[in-house]
């Protein structure tokens, strides 16, 4: 009876995460707060929620959920040691941009804060990994973020109809039109994603709808840039959802909806593409953009040249380049505010997000929906590298989240595999030497070395 009980004890949690111990999923907690930070960010309630905007909305979710973790800790699966190769590559990141901002020959002090406000990315990263323990918790973070776009873009257009290209309609990272186009192509592979596996017609009818609405917004912001990125990233979603997915009429089915809402909402960017010849009669701001532009990233290298391995500090840019414009290419972006190690750090930190792709798609056995979504977190991450070289979004959180999800697939698939006895325990985790050394003494037995 008691091995029986034991043995029950053990495997009470399914990898899945449907079932738990008697006790309760001891992240329960957690999750819901790391929900409440998601919404928080990406829906931006304080913005048109009457009220709100007197309340520290995000820090009270952020502290809420860390104080969900450390109520969980010894309890859960995952350690803080646990953490993957790009956790460690983020907050390199960050240390480097404070060491940048004590140096900064610009402002010391406003690159230390700047760098402050941006190293909540690392905390909500990290509790992105510890706590999204299954794949559904995945696809639940995931569905906030994609909403969440979709209620921008709806609240963008209600209150901005009148405005131009949508701008400073809703604050924070969605205030620049550019910025709010990157943020819709960045979501777009996710909604068509759960447009496929959603279950019944008034689920799918929402999730066209949402799509409609983003595209819609995407094309009321003008953003060249945006529409680029869209081209791009949307013929990489629809060779994994359409071509390798054997869906063509989903392929025709998206490209005639952005036909008809190009022709319908698009002529303001089509004059904006017609200005970068300078030919345009009623876009003279847009080709006055283009050349600002090219001469921000002269700007930039010459700052890189002259500060190349700490940069000029976090959001001093602005200051230096004497217009107080940032520079429209995140690379350069990185570069010239945090120095060239920075920047390969970056590079480091996002490639280990097509990493953790790669390996994921070699692994057994997965079903439909992990097939899906690897495809739509490709697709983000491409979108983001080419919306990188149009857009300083060094500082949003999108990215950043974008390499959490596949860190937290690649947990799953491998907990999910090491559940059903197909991975040694041993050799799926690497080892330094000295650990190697250490595992020989308590054992007797040699760990690989990797």
């Amino acid at each position: 009876m008691v091995a029986i009980r034991g043995n029950i004890t053990g495997t009470a949690e399914i990898l899945g995460g449907r079932r738990f111990s008697q006790a309760g999923d001891p992240t329960k907690f957690g999750f819901f707060w790391l929900s409440a930070f998601f919404v928080v960010y990406c829906a931006r309630p304080e913005d048109w929620v009457p009220g709100l905007q007197y309340l520290p909305c995000a820090k009270i979710a952020a502290i809420l959920a860390m104080w969900g973790l450390f109520n969980a800790m010894g309890k859960t699966k995952r350690k803080l040691k646990d953490v993957p190769k790009e956790g460690k590559l983020l907050l390199l990141l960050i240390g480097l941009l404070f060491v940048a901002g004590l140096f900064s020959p610009i402002w010391k002090g406003g690159a230390v804060n700047h760098t402050i406000d941006f190293a909540k990315v690392w905390v909500a990263w990290t509790l992105t990994f510890l706590l999204i323990t299954s794949f559904d918790r995945l696809r639940q973070i995931i569905r906030i973020q994609a909403v969440s776009v979709a209620v921008i873009c709806a609240i963008s257009i209600i209150k901005g109809y009148s405005q131009p290209r949508l701008e400073g309609v809703i604050g924070g990272i969605y205030s620049n039109p550019n910025d709010l186009a990157f943020a819709v192509v960045l979501t777009l592979p996710f909604a068509l994603a759960f447009l496929i596996t959603s279950k019944g017609a008034l689920k799918k009818a929402l999730w066209v709808l949402a799509m409609l609405i983003m595209l819609t917004t995407l094309f009321l912001t003008a953003s060249r840039a945006g529409f680029i990125d869209l081209i791009i990233s949307g013929t990489v979603t629809l060779w994994y959802f359409g071509v390798k997915g054997k869906r063509p009429g989903l392929i025709a089915g998206v490209l005639l909806s952005a036909v008809l809402l190009g022709a319908a909402a698009g002529g303001k960017l089509y004059s904006r593409f017609e200005a970068l010849g300078g030919d345009s009669t009623t876009e003279e701001s847009a080709y006055g953009s283009y050349k600002q532009r090219e001469y921000l990233m002269k700007v930039a290298l010459e700052g890189i040249e002259k500060h190349p391995l700490l940069g000029l500090g976090a959001g001093n840019f602005q200051t230096y380049s004497g217009t107080w414009r940032e520079v429209h290419m995140t690379y350069l972006q990185i570069c010239v505010e945090a120095g060239i190690p920075a920047l390969i750090v970056y590079l480091m930190f996002i490639s280990c997000g097509f990493k953790n792709l790669r390996v994921v798609r070699k692994a057994k056995d997965l079903d439909t929906h992990t097939v899906l979504f690897i495809g739509a977190l490709h697709s983000s991450l491409v979108g983001f590298l080419v919306g990188a070289l149009f857009a300083p979004e060094a500082y949003q959180f999108f990215p950043y989240f974008a390499v959490a999800f596949t860190s937290v697939l690649r947990q799953i698939v491998k907990e999910r595999e090491l559940e059903a006895g197909t991975v040694d325990p041993v050799r799926s985790k690497p080892r330094h030497f000295l650990e190697a050394y250490a595992h020989f003494g308590r054992t007797g037995t040699v760990a690989p070395v990797r």
